[in-house]
């Protein structure tokens, strides 16, 4: 008489057959598209943007990298992710503060909200500005257009007519984000160098070729902070 063969156990979900899919239970139990996006910004503070892939992503979830396009599509997807997960916690730090009393205060309050989102992402910056150039307006995750939509319904409040709303946000916009990628640039050649001359790799620059840049690149390597941001502001902003 045959015994009877014992119950094959269940195989766990892999990418290996069409049609079936990499399991998403990852080290901390289920993913989500939050805990996904969260450990991406992880990653790229680290690491940096050139850091960050899908494999790599996986492997600190404990997932196969397969898993993640449930999440974020596609690398271009992710990105945008990370740009809709810096916009969330701008949401999140203009939230916990009060509201300033006039439009132009209030322009302050979140530009200064902003940088500091920025200062703890430095790495943020560049998809900032390339994301804009590469996703189109309402394809953008919804935390991204509400900004956009937090400083037209300001401007718009505050009874600025549509021409001037338009000319507003154009120019905070393009002070705003061209103010953070000159603020968070790469300039360290050799972080680790005490010599400021060393440190920033002017031996590397001719000095026929690039005389203002290397008399000038110490000062430039200092950032401007929040004090300069909000000069640019008034700048943009007076009569």
């Amino acid at each position: 008489m045959k015994k009877k063969s014992a119950a094959t156990p269940k195989v766990k979900e892999t990418t290996t057959s069409q049609g079936r899919r990499a399991s998403d239970h990852g080290r901390y139990g289920r993913l989500s598209r939050e805990r996904v996006l969260a450990t991406a910004m992880d990653i790229v503070d680290r690491d940096g943007l050139s850091g960050l892939s899908m494999r790599k992503l996986g492997a600190e979830l404990g997932v196969e990298a397969m898993a993640l396009y449930r999440y974020a599509s596609s690398k271009g997807d992710l990105l945008d992710g990370l740009v809709e997960a810096f916009c969330q916690e701008l949401e999140s730090d203009l939230a916990a503060q009060p509201h300033a009393d006039d439009w132009q205060q209030e322009l302050h309050r979140i530009a200064l909200a902003t940088y500091g989102v920025a200062l703890r992402h430095p790495h943020m910056a560049p998809l900032l500005a390339t994301r804009l150039l590469s996703t189109p307006l309402a394809r953008r995750p919804a935390a991204v257009l509400r900004s956009d939509e937090r400083i037209l319904a300001l401007l718009h409040d505050a009874g600025l007519s549509d021409r001037r709303t338009v000319q507003v946000h154009r120019a905070f916009t393009a002070w705003l984000l061209g103010y953070l990628l000159v603020e968070l640039r790469a300039m360290d050649d050799e972080p680790g160098e005490p010599d400021p001359a060393f440190r920033l790799g002017l031996h590397r620059m001719p000095a026929q070729e690039f005389p203002r840049l290397r008399a000038t690149a110490i000062s430039l390597d200092s950032q401007g902070g929040p004090g300069q941001l909000a000069a640019g502001i008034d700048a943009l902003l007076g009569p």
